[in-house]
């Protein structure tokens, strides 16, 4: 018998933009799609924010043009409900507990995360310890902090995918970011690279595996699955 594997989500405790009063949060679908396809996996998930308790979502994921299978399946399911409605505090968090770690995005992350002492400590973890280490959309702003054992950024020289400046123009979210992510990536020394504007697109570099955008996080989702079986 296999050894049931565990994946820990790490969300957003972020909920509303100061300067202009905009709610953000997670963005739904970048929680519910991998949800789904790690638990139809055998995959035991346990979901983990800076402040524990529970994850705002943000309300514009939830519109009807934003509103995949994934997501409607999420507001008809209690369990996955929960999951998101009472998260452990990042500062609770073992990372020997699990064998990878996914940050789905949502602007919500790109504030909260970044400079998280608990959320730094955890992926340097799973990057030490050969683990996977999955980051989807606005998810990567998590790396920018990250720095191995000696002190250079976790991204240098790394195929490094995340949400487009092109992407956030076009959608007017420009006011919704503290830094442009694209920028950040590659000012650490990334190669960034990337797909057509919201079309799915992922890559894997090691133990790093990064999706673009929304509809991206299917691929991630598939990417650390096999990642997880090999």
């Amino acid at each position: 018998m296999m050894k049931t594997k565990k994946v820990l989500f790490v969300t957003t405790s972020f909920d509303q933009v100061q300067t202009n009063g905009k709610k953000t949060g997670l963005w739904i679908e970048e929680f519910a799609t991998p949800y789904y396809a790690l638990s139809l996996e055998g995959v035991e998930i346990t979901v983990a924010t800076p402040n524990g308790g529970n994850t705002p979502i943000d309300p514009k994921s939830t519109q009807p043009e934003y509103v995949t299978a994934s997501v409607k399946k999420f507001y008809s399911d209690p369990v996955a409900q929960k999951k998101l409605a009472q998260t452990m505090a990042l500062k609770d968090v073992k990372a020997e507990d699990y064998d990878a770690v996914f940050y789905p995005g949502g602007h919500g992350p790109m504030w909260d995360l970044p400079d998280n002492p608990y959320s730094i400590a955890l992926i340097t973890s799973f990057y030490q310890n050969g683990k996977p280490i999955a980051l989807v959309c606005h998810g990567p702003a998590a790396l920018k902090n990250v720095t191995d054992k000696k002190g250079v950024s976790l991204v240098k020289g790394r195929k490094i995918s995340a949400y487009t400046n092109t992407e956030e123009s076009t959608g007017q979210t420009l006011d919704m970011v503290p830094f442009s992510l694209e920028d950040m990536i590659k000012s650490k020394g990334a190669q960034y690279v990337r797909g057509e504007d919201w079309k799915p697109y992922s890559v894997q570099d090691g133990l790093l595996i990064t999706g673009q955008n929304p509809a991206s996080a299917e691929a991630v989702a598939k990417q650390l699955i096999s990642t997880l079986n090999k």
